[in-house]
């Protein structure tokens, strides 16, 4: 089980099991998922208000060859909005799917949460390299 603090995205490890991990959010909301969900949703709250990162880094983050796997993990997230899946984009700097899809509607629901975050997409693409949180791994 992992505990998330979702104020200060901290992640906290308190009991796991082989197969399935119960995972409990700060809203009280509690659901089983694999452990590689586990851990693709831990990682992903270290991830910042106002930045996005990549399925790829953060596949890499977490021991998997896979953004797609990520990606998958990151549809079925029954954690949103604690666990922010929307601040997770392609490696080209587009926006990605949201909600395992790529539908106008998802993907402008998706550009709007990360509009109200502050990162700004031009012609596509994520207009400000700041915005892109990929930190070494510590």
């Amino acid at each position: 089980m992992y505990c998330i603090n979702t104020r200060g995205g901290q992640v906290k490890e308190c009991r796991r099991n082989k197969r399935l991990a119960s995972t409990t959010v700060r809203s009280g909301v509690t659901s089983n998922v694999s452990e590689f969900q586990e851990r693709v949703y831990s990682e992903l709250t270290r991830v910042p208000k106002g930045k996005v990162t990549t399925y790829k880094w953060l596949a890499k983050r977490v021991g998997c060859a896979s953004p797609r796997a990520v990606g998958q993990a990151l549809r079925r997230n029954p954690f949103a909005p604690w666990v922010p899946c929307h601040r997770v984009i392609a490696s080209d700097m587009t926006l990605g799917g949201f909600r395992g899809r790529r539908t106008v509607f998802t993907l402008k629901e998706k550009f709007q949460l990360l509009a109200d975050e502050g990162v700004c997409f031009e012609n596509g693409k994520l207009s400000d390299a700041r915005r892109l949180h990929v930190p070494e791994r510590t």
